[in-house]
């Protein structure tokens, strides 16, 4: 194993190509094809994703995870590792990623580059500022707040009732004090005073459209469907008929391009589009997993935090709307995390401790069943800690044998390509004997109730649903708009299969009550948010800001 250093430290001594010089040798493209970002990353151009149209997909695989903890499960580090791994055995890979929030960085999770020497670089700027995607989403979103209350302010047509605005405000930071705000106080320059809050930049409907939209008319389209409010008839009133839509969709017209980066091992890589499945549907963006598939034979992407958050939103969601059909499933899990769902001491989770492995392991085995439900032939990834012992390894592997899948240990964090190199020949393998066909959970013709109760019943195990008097409102009326085709997106806890955090491992027979509906017609879909889960997220006691500066050399510090 090699020596340890720090995620940081590796990133810096990469051996980085030039973006220019990458795209030409691993994806035949040329210079003009791109909008570099300085030497290391570089958006797509239209006239290059338009000469791709022709070309023939490549396969799909998409990679999740168990139930997170806080031990790490490595799910983004085991896409990176893998896609270096397919290239390793000789194939032509490439990896398509989410970008990372700020609001995390600077608050307790970190950043979203992989790890070890599975990364992605340049891997400060990915976890920074990169582009300026988030940036120009936060904006779009905020102005479009902003036009609302002018048009309230100035009395415009349509009328909008004050009370019933439903477009909240966003910030790509962590600031619970943003949750519930009154806006517009300190007289009448200042317009009417009203109830308001802030979402972060993931949770935005802005953000969901960019990452379903599969061009840039598609895009503006979907911006002037959004429904900010409704009159005192109760009338809905949408984006477009206070004309913000064109606005708004200048200001996304280059977040809209695909970002290229490489690994450390200068594969390609794309990385577009937000995270979040807890709270979001969690995906990178279509546009840039559609165009890896016209540029790999192989393309990984990944669905955040548990298969049932991210999976299943991948699954129903994206794949549905984009016509996407995963070839493969990897599902990645540590002994770790599996001790931790066993309820073993997280102090002590580097001492050999087969119980709690055992009475963990019902968890990475929910989600495998999970999975099969969709028709996807699978693949478990046991991501390999420093401490995991050869017994422990062996457990998990009878056990996942014994369900019909294969379970590969994989040391890409330490080694690289080379050590997901057999990850990688099982993945082949699989793909190539299987006959995976996705199927759907529920149809587009299910009522938003029942999608919900499925999702609930068949994915986390719930013996009941139940549903405020608020959401049974907000049913209704997405019923009588005409909106009930539409998928769901559930926001729920990511540390439980119930709405009950402490909840480890596989409970069931549990109840999933859903407090709130709220209709992104723009997105093309329902979110339902289930138990104490927030839009807005909090800082820790000690954030991680706390170590973040620039040092005596220049260098950013703390970071990772």
């Amino acid at each position: 194993m090699a020596d340890y250093k720090t995620d940081l430290e590796i990133a810096r001594e990469a051996n980085k190509e030039k973006i220019i010089e990458l795209a030409k040798n691993k994806l035949a493209m040329d210079q003009e094809n791109l909008i570099p970002y300085g030497h290391y990353k570089a958006k797509i151009s239209e006239k290059g994703l338009e000469e791709l149209d022709k070309k023939k997909d490549g396969k799909l695989i998409l990679v999740t995870a168990m139930t997170p903890t806080t031990a790490g499960e490595g799910k983004t580090t085991t896409s990176v590792g893998l896609t270096d791994g397919l290239n390793f055995i000789g194939k032509n890979a490439m990896v398509a990623l989410r970008e990372p929030s700020l609001g995390p960085c600077f608050g307790m999770k970190g950043g979203a580059a992989g790890g070890g020497y599975a990364q992605v670089v340049p891997m400060e700027d990915i976890n920074l500022h990169f582009t300026g995607d988030f940036h120009a989403i936060t904006s779009a979103h905020m102005l479009l707040s902003a036009m609302i209350d002018n048009h309230i302010y100035w009395n415009l047509e349509p009328k909008i009732d004050p009370r019933r605005v439903t477009w909240r405000r966003v910030v790509d930071m962590n600031d619970r004090a943003l949750r519930s705000i009154v806006n517009s106080l300190g007289g009448i320059p200042n317009g009417h005073s009203r109830e308001d809050g802030f979402d972060i930049t993931v949770a935005s409907e802005v953000m969901a459209i960019l990452c379903l939209s599969k061009d840039f008319d598609d895009l503006k389209d979907r911006l002037g469907k959004i429904i900010i409010g409704y009159s005192r008839e109760l009338e809905p009133i949408f984006c477009r008929d206070i004309k913000a839509d064109g606005a708004m969709s200048v200001l996304l017209k280059d977040a809209l391009k695909p970002n290229l980066v490489q690994t450390l091992e200068n594969n390609p890589a794309f990385i577009h589009g937000g995270p979040f499945a807890n709270i979001a549907h969690g995906c990178n963006t279509v546009l840039a997993t559609k165009t890896a598939l016209k540029l790999a034979d192989y393309v990984v992407t990944e669905a955040g935090f548990g298969a049932d958050l991210g999976a299943e939103k991948f699954l129903n969601i994206k794949c549905r709307k984009a016509k996407l059909s995963p070839e493969c499933a990897v599902v990645v899990a540590t002994v770790r995390a599996l001790k931790l769902h066993g309820d073993a001491d997280p102090k002590n989770l580097g001492q050999e401790n087969l119980n709690a492995l055992e009475l963990g392991l019902p968890n990475l085995l929910r989600h495998l069943e999970n999975l099969s439900k969709f028709g996807l032939s699978t693949v478990v990834a046991i991501n390999r800690f420093p401490t995991d012992t050869e017994n422990e390894i062996k457990k998990v592997q009878e056990v996942c044998k014994d369900a019909g899948v294969n379970a590969v240990l994989a040391e890409h964090w330490s080694s690289g390509g080379e050590g997901a190199a057999k990850l990688a020949e099982t993945v082949v393998d699989t793909i190539e004997s299987s006959n995976s066909k996705l199927k759907f959970l529920y149809d587009d013709g299910d009522d938003p109730k029942t999608k919900i109760e499925k999702i609930c019943k068949e994915i986390y195990r719930a013996n009941d649903v139940t549903f405020s008097a608020q959401a049974k409102k907000k049913l209704n009326e997405i019923n009588n708009l005409g909106f009930d085709s539409f998928p769901v997106c559930m926001a729920k806890t990511q540390y439980s299969f119930s709405t009950d955090a402490t909840k480890k491992c596989a409970p069931e027979s549990h109840t999933i009550n859903v407090r709130e509906i709220r209709l992104s017609a723009g997105a093309e879909f329902i979110v339902a948010i289930a138990g104490d889960i927030m839009t807005m997220p909090g800082l820790p006691k000690k954030p991680a800001a706390y170590e973040v500066c620039v040092g005596n050399d220049g260098n950013i510090k703390g970071l990772f």
